[in-house]
């Protein structure tokens, strides 16, 4: 099939923090592409939690009806009840990426990446950080520490990782301690040395940026509308059905009201408590704060990529942002 002679060289890449509006500006420019170049476009998400069936509130899944009939890819992919060991991988995003990208390209449609998931996003625009295999028996001596050892000691041996992986996350915290104990170097260092990569002029970033008091306000907003739309209700329906696995059960809010469904239902006591369920709802507030801020250390890396185009989504009008991506997209650098 012909390529479409208005079809831009560049595939768009859209990032930026949760609640930041990105899934509004790749529909948006989605629109702007068929209206302006008749081009029809198509979008690849770039989402960790995404990818699993039936976590649709929480983890901010465009529903059908508000796609506006653009096809969206890699989301829905995997059951969430999958175990550790079969875990999603980025190097599956990642190949399933590459290749939606070039499917949709072949059939002279326009490819759209968008997501918050700034690992997926690094490793498409850079390629895949290689570190060293994963060592079983070192990962099970790590896991035997405490979470305040292993913390202490990623504070010590590493503190910029220590500054980027959150507390609670013990997943990336053994993947730092292993990567260290086992080549002598800190991660940190190695993800620096990935980070002197060569420009990629297959791809135009675009980052949205927001002050934290702005983007605080519209998280708050997001987890009060998720819970009007039936958050604990689909946190219920994954728990009752046995389908809530370790690690689907990670993603923020999920985590957040898991105990508190599991509590009522041993209980048979439905709905929940208020008082539990309000104070979920605050741990969620919370915990999505400060992942957020954790994002801006991905997005400050991800920002000097050459060519980045950024967006200061608090005072440009976002009925603006879709044609300020285009007009830099249907420019040749």
């Amino acid at each position: 099939m012909p390529v479409h002679a208005d079809l831009p060289q560049r595939t768009p890449v859209i990032c930026g923090p949760t609640a930041g509006g990105k899934s509004d500006l790749a529909l948006d420019l989605a629109q702007a592409c068929a209206q302006r170049l008749g081009v029809n476009a198509e979008i690849v998400t770039a989402d960790a939690f995404q990818i699993y069936r039936g976590m649709d509130i929480g983890t901010a899944k465009p529903p059908t009806l508000e796609r506006r009939g653009v096809p969206h890819h890699l989301v829905d992919l995997v059951d969430p009840s999958q175990s550790a060991d079969a875990r999603f991988t980025v190097d599956d995003w990642l190949t399933l990426a590459r290749r939606a990208i070039d499917d949709i390209r072949a059939r002279g449609c326009l490819p759209i990446v968008v997501g918050g998931t700034h690992l997926y996003i690094k490793a498409l625009l850079d390629g895949l950080f290689e570190g060293p295999k994963p060592d079983p028996a070192l990962r099970a001596a790590l896991a035997l520490l405490s979470p305040d050892q292993r913390r202490s000691e990623l504070e010590r041996v590493d503190p910029l990782a220590a500054a980027r992986i959150h507390p609670n996350d013990d997943r990336r915290t053994i993947r730092a301690l292993e990567v260290f104990r086992l080549t002598g170097v800190p991660i940190s260092a190695h993800q620096r040395q990935w980070d002197q990569g060569q420009p990629n002029d297959q791809f135009l970033l675009t980052i949205l940026d927001w002050p934290a008091d702005a983007l605080n306000r519209r998280i708050n907003a997001r987890v009060k509308a998720m819970m009007e739309r039936g958050l604990l209700e689909e946190v219920r329906a994954l728990i009752s059905g046995g389908r809530l696995g370790p690690s689907a059960r990670e993603a923020l809010g999920y985590k957040q009201l898991e105990s508190v469904v599991r509590t009522a239902l041993n209980a048979s006591t439905w709905p929940p408590p208020p008082s539990q369920i309000e104070a979920a709802v605050e741990s969620i507030k919370i915990e999505t704060r400060r992942f957020a801020k954790n994002q801006r250390t991905w997005l400050r890396r991800l920002g000097t990529t050459p060519g980045a185009v950024r967006i200061d989504a608090a005072t440009m009008p976002q009925t603006t942002w879709a044609m300020t991506v285009l007009k830099h997209l249907v420019h040749t650098p």
